[in-house]
């Protein structure tokens, strides 16, 4: 057993030990101690062992048993994917071939799925004989899907000694504010979530993990706020991690005076940029938020701001496990923890991983970020879109001659749209974008849109030579008529 992967299992077994009747989990409507973790963990873990090798897949809502049976198969080495619960079913389909699972926990919406990929329900499996040998990178305990910044999202390999170790910083991080209750309100099929529970459990915590409609959550970007902050008081929670939408419906509740800061003293938020404004607006109520920085490709977290060690604007010290640099052309490169691979990749064997980010340290090694070397864009939920793929789609079905998609920080993506025919009714152009998003999952959905008043053009330098969309240019001469939008 790995060395992380044999000292989180021996610190579950002392809580167990020294403090038999601590909740360690609560659901919906059951609660297990540290002893009843381990029972339950143990018994998937034997059951894992009878099944025919490859992949577990799991496509479950949060809850104890997601928890679980995620935890099951990190210490019976299994390699577990946990599918996030807001992919399409083409995303699904994706992640089920990619990754060559041969056995499949999942929820019945997507048995049909399952029924026309050949496999067969075997007491509370799904099962198959692998059809293809899918070759992963020695030691891969998960493979994690980015949101899919395209409609085939990446299999990102990674060790249970990188996963373990983020999630031990992060409990050493949070250590000072010695928070006990700890709530999941992500999908736990988001990395950052899944780590925030390791974490907590590494605390001697109670993680409290409900399905995502208990918690107001529906999709990747819908939320019934009122039914969120309900639950996030009802709770106790003590800790939590937010993505900076999520946040900012927390911060307008308190300021507003519809919820108090409570008992909550560790917030984390990450998974896109945060507004500095919204970071003092925190501030200005007493919410202790800490904001960090990482990627799938990273374990998660690489830099995070912590209690005695803020500096606003930054997001916070690289964790001591890991080294970051800054490239002569202004990128982030990390080190120290990293992925294996990609699925149909071949391993990864370089030291330092370029993240793709613009940034800069300053003289106390805070790191600073400036930007994104690609077009990809996340989301103000932390949904990675890449906006040639939404744009690909609209543009497909003869209605729609040109399009640019905008969603950098925002939580709903905005259009500029140009007809293929110039007299076409705004009826006949909204029409052509719900055909489009009922083939995209909701993250990367149009939600709004404005006609364009003139074709993008090389003349007017919104079009390169060849075509493509210069989308600074773009940006630039269409800022007001994008952000007039009204949604």
């Amino acid at each position: 057993m790995p060395r992380e992967l044999d000292r989180f299992h021996e610190q579950l077994s002392a809580y167990a030990r020294d403090h038999g009747d601590a909740v360690a989990v609560q659901g919906q409507t059951w609660r297990y101690t540290y002893q009843q973790l381990l029972d339950e963990v143990g018994l998937r873990a034997h059951t894992l062992h009878r099944q025919p090798a490859g992949a577990l897949v799991l496509a479950l809502d949060n809850g104890p048993d997601l928890l679980f049976w995620d935890l099951a198969a990190l210490f019976a080495e299994r390699p577990c994917v946990i599918v996030p619960s807001f992919f399409s079913a083409t995303q699904f389909d994706h992640c089920i071939a990619q990754s060559g699972a041969s056995t499949v926990l999942c929820s019945t919406q997507w048995v049909p799925r399952l029924l026309s990929e050949g496999f067969v329900q075997e007491g509370e499996f799904w099962v198959r004989e692998r059809s293809t040998d899918v070759q992963l990178p020695d030691s891969t305990a998960k493979i994690t899907y980015t949101s899919g910044s395209t409609g085939r999202p990446k299999g990102v390999c990674l060790s249970a000694e990188a996963m373990l170790r983020v999630a031990r910083e992060l409990e050493a991080a949070s250590r000072p504010t010695e928070p006990q209750q700890y709530l999941a309100v992500l999908p736990l099929g988001i990395l950052l979530e899944n780590l925030g529970v390791y974490a907590a459990l590494m605390a001697g915590a109670c993680v409290q993990v409900y399905p995502q409609r208990q918690l107001g959550m529906g999709g990747a970007s819908q939320v019934d706020f009122k039914q969120l902050l309900g639950a996030i008081a009802l709770s106790g929670a003590q800790s939590l991690i937010l993505v900076p939408q999520l946040l900012m419906g927390l911060v307008t509740a308190i300021e507003r005076g519809l919820m108090r800061v409570g008992p909550l003293r560790f917030v984390a938020v990450g998974g896109a940029r945060v507004s500095p404004n919204l970071l003092a607006r925190a501030d200005a109520v007493g919410l202790p938020v800490f904001e960090g920085y990482g990627l799938s490709e990273c374990a998660s977290v690489v830099a995070l701001n912590r209690p005695g060690a803020v500096r606003p604007g930054s997001v916070g010290k690289p964790l001591p496990h890991v080294q970051v640099r800054i490239a002569d052309d202004g990128e982030v490169l990390v080190a120290g923890s990293i992925l294996l691979g990609y699925l149909e990749e071949a391993p990864v064997t370089g030291e330092w991983w370029a993240t793709g980010d613009l940034g800069h340290l300053d003289e106390e090694g805070y790191l600073y970020l400036d930007g994104r070397r690609k077009h990809q864009f996340i989301t103000s939920f932390g949904r990675n879109v890449n906006p040639e793929w939404v744009e690909s789609e609209l543009t497909q079905g003869g209605v729609i001659a040109q399009a640019f998609v905008h969603g950098e920080a925002l939580p709903h993506n905005l259009a500029l749209l140009w007809p293929l025919d110039p007299t076409a009714s705004d009826e006949a152009i909204e029409q052509a974008v719900q055909h489009c998003n009922a083939q995209l999952p909701d993250y990367a959905q149009v939600h709004a849109w404005r006609r364009l008043p003139a074709p993008l053009s090389p003349r007017d330098e919104t079009l390169t030579a060849n075509g493509r969309p210069r989308r600074e240019a773009i940006l630039q001469r269409y800022h007001t008529l994008l952000f007039d939008i009204s949604l």
